[in-house]
């Protein structure tokens, strides 16, 4: 199943916010829209790439 990634026409309120956490089995970051339910993300931080590497 393919996810919804639309970006709605008013994204203006959007509040996202990043953290890393730490589970039993590593580090893990989680980005998250706060405005909105269910709209977060998590990778592994040794899986995660760094912000020069999206340029």
């Amino acid at each position: 199943m393919t996810p919804d990634a639309t970006a709605s026409v008013d994204d203006s309120g959007a509040e996202v916010m990043a953290s890393v956490d730490r589970t039993q089995t590593g580090q893990r970051l989680i980005i998250a829209d706060i405005s909105r339910d269910d709209a977060w993300l998590a990778a592994d931080v040794a899986d995660a790439l760094a912000l020069d590497d999206w340029r």
